[in-house]
């Protein structure tokens, strides 16, 4: 199994995050008890400019939850339908040679899934098997990869597709003043990346997906998620977090390592999700990580802020594209999410 190839969309929508910040102290007004605090979150997180679904005066019409989702519906076929395009063009297949379509978000609720509105978009053969996944939040791209992954290996002839669309702007609530829900506002925003995972059968140039693991952490579901209200998603964040990272990954990659006869100093490639600052800095203590390991996680997050489950996917496009390792290097594929739990993929270039 290999990792084909991996795309991303973004909104046409792109803002500094000075902009944002002037943007949001308007948008909450009088609400905000000390404009400064929300100031000083956004500088903390290490974001320089991101992309939004809406132009940000759009953001003011919207009234109900209904009229949010409706807008994930419209702007998540388009961002998927571009991600997937370039995707299937960069691993050389058209889309009629795809088995599987896996779809993940936690931002907005369709159904029929998005997965069904882009099989009519694209023309995508009748008989693909779909698989929409809901609520895994920013795991949800590492674990989308291992269940293509899963698909393949029973189908070797066959390739898979993921489709990862994130439309975090569209969840801010305007009367949640919590701190969780300031950070967001300043750390969270929009896009979408595919992924085509092909079987041995299938002729491709990628990484190879070696193993994979799933673990889940008991009793941490209120770490991260949603709260479902009457005006949509509010967010869960705990600044425990950081801390269950440094309890937990290290000890979690090396008994997945061993079981494949590794160590951690076998490994020379790392895409990691972008997280946040707290979360980037707890993952680097927990691996062991220096001199620039994570730097392609912190360019994408400097670059496009925390995109959800399309973080790590943007991570891997960067990565092979651009700091593609050499043939042969051992390389880690992980990311941590709502559950609270993380999932792994050993991948070797």
């Amino acid at each position: 199994m290999k990792i084909a190839s991996a795309a991303s969309a973004f909104p046409k929508h792109y803002y500094s995050q000075k902009f944002l910040l002037e943007q949001l102290q308007q948008y909450w007004g009088d609400r905000l008890p000390n404009s400064q605090v929300l100031a000083r979150l956004h500088r903390n997180v290490a974001v320089e400019g991101r992309h939004l679904a809406l132009p940000t005066e759009k953001y003011y019409d919207i009234a109900t939850w209904g009229q949010a989702n409706d807008l994930w519906i419209e702007v998540a076929q388009e961002l998927g339908e571009q991600a997937l395009c370039r995707a299937l063009h960069h691993a050389g297949l058209d889309g009629q040679q795809l088995g599987a379509l896996f779809f993940v978000s936690v931002t907005g609720i369709a159904s029929p899934s998005i997965d069904a509105l882009l099989i009519n978009r694209m023309g995508l053969p009748a008989n693909i098997r779909r698989v929409p996944i809901f609520g895994l939040g920013c795991v949800a791209g590492a674990a989308g990869i291992a269940r293509a992954a899963d698909y393949v290996r029973a189908y070797p002839e066959q390739a898979a597709a993921l489709v990862s669309v994130e439309l975090c702007s569209l969840t801010i609530q305007r009367d949640d003043l919590s701190v969780a829900n300031l950070i967001s506002s300043g750390l969270f925003a929009d896009g979408a990346a595919a992924v085509i995972v092909a079987g041995n059968e299938v002729p491709s140039a990628g990484p190879v997906i070696r193993a994979t693991r799933s673990i889940f952490y008991p009793e941490t579901e209120e770490m991260m998620g949603w709260k479902i209200t009457e005006k949509g998603f509010r967010i869960t964040l705990s600044p425990e977090v950081p801390q269950l990272i440094r309890e937990h990954l290290g000890h979690d990659v090396d008994a997945f390592l061993a079981d494949q006869g590794l160590k951690r100093s076998d490994l020379n490639s790392w895409v990691l999700h972008t997280g946040g600052p707290k979360v980037l800095e707890a993952t680097a203590s927990a691996l062991g990580l220096h001199n620039g390991q994570l730097e392609a996680s912190w360019e994408c997050l400097k670059r496009v802020g925390n995109l959800s489950s399309a973080s790590v996917l943007v991570v891997l496009e960067d990565v092979m594209r651009n700091r593609r390792p050499e043939p042969g290097t051992l390389g880690l594929l992980a990311a941590m999410g709502p559950g609270f739990c993380s999932e792994l993929l050993l991948l070797e270039w």
